[in-house]
């Protein structure tokens, strides 16, 4: 997944992701290290956050934009 990478590109910290997502930053550091598998929901949230498709974010296409 390319939470990382768009939370770094975005200049974002992951309390401040945590916090803007109502979310724990631990999860968001087991997302982002592979430890935990995002859901249905949690994808939707991240993909809108940073305004991106839920198909870039899994790494499943390079094109960003959402459809």
């Amino acid at each position: 997944m390319r939470l990382k990478e768009l939370r770094k590109a975005k200049g974002v910290s992951q309390l401040k992701l945590a916090m803007d997502l109502n979310m724990n930053q631990n999860a968001i550091s087991r997302y982002e290290n592979g430890v935990r598998q995002a859901d249905y929901e949690t994808l939707i949230k991240f993909a809108d956050y940073f305004k991106v498709s839920i198909d870039y974010l899994l790494e499943r296409t390079d094109n960003p934009e959402m459809r």
